[in-house]
């Protein structure tokens, strides 16, 4: 941890002592820091710094004798200065001219860069001791000629790959050392003409040019023109060829021997081909200050992101950093933000300890405890967030998780995010996603991302994402390459410890792997049987991954089998209680079996809590395959009158836990999964219901609508119901054939409820307003009206007359449409029904307007706001907001117009009300057109007519007219 002190001299002299090395004399050294004290006081002042340092210090790390003081030899002290000089030096070992580069030499020299943020003891100073300034100068002085050094070699390294924007980069960072210095200039335009951007290299030669003369009054030498001639006449000779080395990583290989039977696991090879990869993690999280920074990286499957990610993740967590990880699964997509689920439970027990959550607000532990109720237990007598439905709740919502993610992140390092296999996230989790990405400003974190590039298309939301904050500068991609066969040759090298032959090896290993590096560390775990059947004559290598993994289940025994057959039925990280209850075994069993498969590397496990599990097992620990294709190989050669019956029991075992727990319905998907994986229908439809239920509390309309879907074609009892749910989420997402076919199929079974039918007729004679149907909009209002009149719903009514007003207005029946919103403002008046006197007072805001009484529209509209607001209704207030813009635009009030279209639009996207937001997008090209910023208007009504070609059409079928003039409403 940083070292603190309350002396200036204390530091003066710890860095003195730490930079040279060695014995420095106690007769010097106060000399240096006391030059104006005679001998006596000079040493008794030293006496008393030293006193002030060894109480900073762990004992033992300073060595004090009666003349001389020093730092131990063995003192755990991190000094930045010698691990910058460390750094250089490793290259010195690589057969090379020091002022070269090899591609081994970027990692080491990368790091060297990375530690060099400032100049030495920046900002500090003696004043009375002119001595240890001038010592400090000169230091500044060699260590910055070292820097120079070590980016003019990484420039040059770089370029020799080809990765030209690396080596641009650091060659502007030497430049910026010594502005003067022309041979920096000449490097600078060399790399720009090389990498294509030839007018970027003839500009650096003007701005040498100008920086020469204003500075020196000398114009460029000679070889600088020269260059500058041949990049504008495009004859400047290509870079050499790059040296064919292989680059890694550097850690301490195990070495493998037949005769050693300890089985090595793929985790414990040293990262090779990866050198590049590496360095550009390192700078991304180097770059993160007060704000933060976004990473990714995609590659195909089996190429080795997950692995570099840990190794990433292990060298933050040794700096101090806290780190957060989770990941996605296929086809669970569904299930509606379980990998944020995994993050904060990740960092529950990371940070359990700590007192992370002191600073936080209870409004944002309450909110993030919707998605994790284990969070309210952090404070005592935090009372629950109750359910919301108001337009900012989502809003709300997603700041609560990022509130408590912050917090968790935060340390004494800058703390980071980890989401792997992110192209099989739902919806709402890219949603949540996007909202953090956006936010990074003013927040130290790093956000690592890591996905399939196969699985995810050109157009993929993430993709976009990436665009955005790769064009604000605050992005890195690093895409993962195959393997070379000398990157193959080079890790068999070094796993084989020289006791087989490497290039024999390595070749075939190349032909079998193609370079992927999850089927090569596969490969090489059974090295050791490879070279004892070699000795026998019967070397037979595997044709496949399948028979690798076929070779290593036969270790296993019955019970292994059995316990792997369950583990992948469940199909997600497993707590050892769910493992037991649906496998049949006992205790004692499933403990010792567990143990095998750990050691057989089949099973990994690890202390946090998994997503979609329960974080508070007795046990604390949670289990996992090494490979999800080692879990998919099970599954598929488990017969299905197995299988079915093992996602029974875990249903049984999910269900069991989720009865009586507030966390209960964020397992209902899961448990609706396995029931229909076991061919139980009845169950798997209640609960593929309440799965729906939740996904809509957390704004997941998407996730939702697949939930009652599902439940629909397994026969949930309640038909209508359902029917009238899909209904909703289909008018939201402007589908309006299937919103129709579903508020239909669901009157049928309602008949004996006639408030059931006047919600179900009123909502059909919406959509065909939004349709423009008019006529058909009247006939479901009068259907409505009557069905009312028996069940004697007065606020109920007054709602009806409010939309019915506005579909008369839209006849042209201006009058009738007067009469019917005045009829249902007395009626919402009578009733006191804040929501039914919302919608009166917005249908007699828009009546308003339409005659340009714009005093009266802007009064009942912002009554319809307010009442809106207390009713908790988001559609009323998006639909006040919407027609007081319009208001305020009539009697040419641009700020407050835009202002509330604004906050109209915010919500209408939260909602996921397709139709309006497109409406609203209109109306705000029309604001800004009218404004003079044309661009900005361009830009709301592109996004306007994509959405409204997408509303209220069949497959097959052309968008009406209608659906296109929407304004108001």
């Amino acid at each position: 941890m940083p070292l603190t002190m309350d002396t200036r001299k204390a530091m003066a002299l710890l860095a003195y002592l730490a930079v040279n090395g060695g014995q420095q004399g106690r007769d010097s050294l106060a000399a240096l820091l006391w030059p104006e004290n005679d001998q006596t006081s000079a040493r008794a002042a030293l006496r008393r710094t030293l006193s002030v340092l060894n109480k900073a210090l762990a004992p033992g790390v300073l060595t004090i004798t009666r003349e001389s003081v020093e730092i131990s030899a063995n003192a755990s002290l991190w000094f930045d200065v010698e691990e910058f000089q460390r750094s250089r030096k490793e290259c010195a070992s690589h057969g090379h001219a020091p002022n070269e580069a090899c591609p081994r030499c970027l990692a080491p020299l990368e790091q060297a860069a990375g530690l060099y943020q400032d100049t030495f003891m920046a900002g500090f100073t003696l004043r009375d001791s002119p001595a240890f300034d001038d010592w400090q100068f000169f230091q500044s002085e060699s260590l910055r000629r070292e820097l120079v050094e070590v980016l003019e070699c990484l420039a040059h390294g770089y370029a020799l790959q080809g990765h030209y924007e690396q080596a641009i980069a650091h060659a502007r960072r030497r430049l910026a050392q010594d502005p003067l210095h022309e041979p920096a200039h000449r490097q600078l335009m060399q790399l720009y003409a090389w990498s294509g951007r030839r007018s970027s290299a003839l500009r650096q030669y003007q701005e040498c040019a100008r920086i020469l003369e204003r500075e020196l009054g000398v114009s460029p030498l000679e070889e600088t023109t020269r260059l500058y001639e041949e990049i504008k006449d495009q004859q400047l000779a290509p870079l050499a060829p790059t040296p064919d080395q292989p680059w890694h990583v550097s850690h301490a290989p195990r070495p493998l021997h037949p005769a050693d039977d300890r089985s090595i696991t793929p985790g414990e090879y040293p990262l090779v081909g990866r050198g590049i990869e590496w360095s550009l993690l390192q700078q991304a999280y180097s770059a993160v200050d007060a704000d933060g920074r976004l990473a990714v990286l995609e590659g195909e499957a089996g190429i080795g992101k997950t692995r570099l990610a840990e190794e990433f993740i292990s060298h933050l967590r040794e700096q101090g950093a806290h780190v957060l990880a989770a990941r996605c699964y296929q086809g669970e997509s569904g299930l509606a933000l379980a990998t944020f689920l995994e993050a904060l439970r990740s960092g529950l027990e990371q940070v359990r300890s700590s007192q992370w959550h002191v600073p936080l607000h209870d409004q944002w532990l309450n909110e993030a405890a919707r998605l994790l109720p284990d969070l309210a237990h952090l404070r005592p007598g935090l009372q629950s967030a109750a359910p919301s439905q108001d337009g900012g709740a989502q809003m709300r919502f997603f700041e609560g998780v990022h509130q408590v993610l912050r917090a968790m992140c935060s340390g004494q390092a800058p703390g980071m995010l980890f989401f792997d296999d992110l192209q099989w996230a739902d919806e709402t989790s890219l949603d949540l996603l996007t909202y953090l990405v956006r936010r990074l400003g003013r927040w130290p974190t790093l956000i690592l991302l890591a996905w399939r590039s196969e699985d995810l298309p050109q157009t993929a939301r993430l993709r976009r994402l990436l665009a955005e904050a790769q064009r604000n500068d605050r992005a890195t991609l690093v895409t993962l390459a195959r393997l070379s066969a000398e990157n193959v040759n080079e890790l068999v090298s070094m796993a084989s410890g020289g006791a087989v032959a490497p290039v024999a090896i390595g070749r075939r290993l190349f032909q079998e792997t193609e370079g992927l590096p999850y089927f090569l560390t596969e490969y090489l775990a059974a090295l050791p049987e490879i070279v004892a059947g070699d000795e026998q004559g019967e070397w037979d290598i595997p044709q496949g991954v399948r028979d690798l993994l076929h070779a290593r289940l036969e270790q296993v025994g019955e019970a292994g089998r059995q316990l792997l057959q369950t583990a992948a039925t469940i199909g997600r990280s497993f707590d050892i209680d769910i493992l037991r209850s649906a496998s049949g075994r006992s205790d004692e069993e499933t403990v010792e079996t567990l143990e095998i498969l750990i050691r057989l590397n089949l099973i990994r496990e690890a202390q946090l809590a998994a997503g979609g599990l329960s974080a508070d097992t007795p046990r604390g620990w949670v289990y996992d395959f090494t490979h999800n294709k080692v879990r998919s190989l099970i599954y598929t050669e488990t017969s299905l009158a197995r299988r079915r019956l093992l996602h029974q029991r875990v249903a049984d075992a999910l269900a069991a836990r989720a009865r009586g727990r507030p966390q209960g319905r964020a397992l209902a998907g899961q448990i609706a999964y396995h029931y229909r994986q076991a061919g139980n229908a009845g169950e798997a439809a209640i609960f593929f219901f309440q799965a729906g239920e939740h996904a809509r509390s957390l704004y997941a309309n998407a996730e939702a609508l697949a939930h009652f879907q599902a439940a629909l074609a397994l026969g949930y009892p309640e038909i209508g119901c359902l029917d009238e749910a899909i209904g909703d989420l289909y008018t939201l997402m402007g589908n309006y054939p299937a919103a129709l076919n579903s508020y239909a199929g669901a009157l049928a079974p309602l008949g004996a409820s006639a408030n059931q039918n006047a919600r179900l007729e009123h909502k059909l004679g919406s959509v065909y307003h939004r349709l423009g149907e008019w006529g058909l909009a009247e006939s479901h209002y009068q259907a409505a009206l009557q069905a009312l009149e028996e069940d004697s719903d007065t606020a109920r009514q007054a709602r009806l007359f409010a939309d019915w007003s506005h579909t008369a207005l839209r006849r042209g029946h201006p009058d009738l449409a007067i009469e019917m919103a005045n009829q249902a403002l007395n009626l919402a008046e009578k009733t006191g029904d804040p929501l039914a006197q919302a919608q009166a007072h917005n249908t007699l805001g828009i009546l308003a307007r339409g005659y340009s009484d714009l005093q009266t529209a802007i009064r009942h509209l912002e009554y319809s706001l307010a009442l809106a607001d207390k009713s908790g209704e988001a559609s009323a207030r998006i639909a006040a907001l919407n027609n007081l813009s319009l208001a305020f635009a009539d009697g040419g009030d641009l700020d407050h117009a835009l202002q509330n279209a604004h906050q109209a639009l915010e919500l209408c996207r939260q909602q996921g009300d397709r139709h309006r937001e497109a409406a609203l997008h209109n109306n705000l090209a029309d604001f800004y057109h009218v404004a003079g910023q044309e661009e900005r208007s361009m830009q709301h009504l592109k996004q306007a007519v994509v959405i409204f070609a997408e509303i209220g059409a069949s497959e097959g079928e052309r968008s009406r007219a209608e659906i296109w003039k929407l304004s108001e409403w």
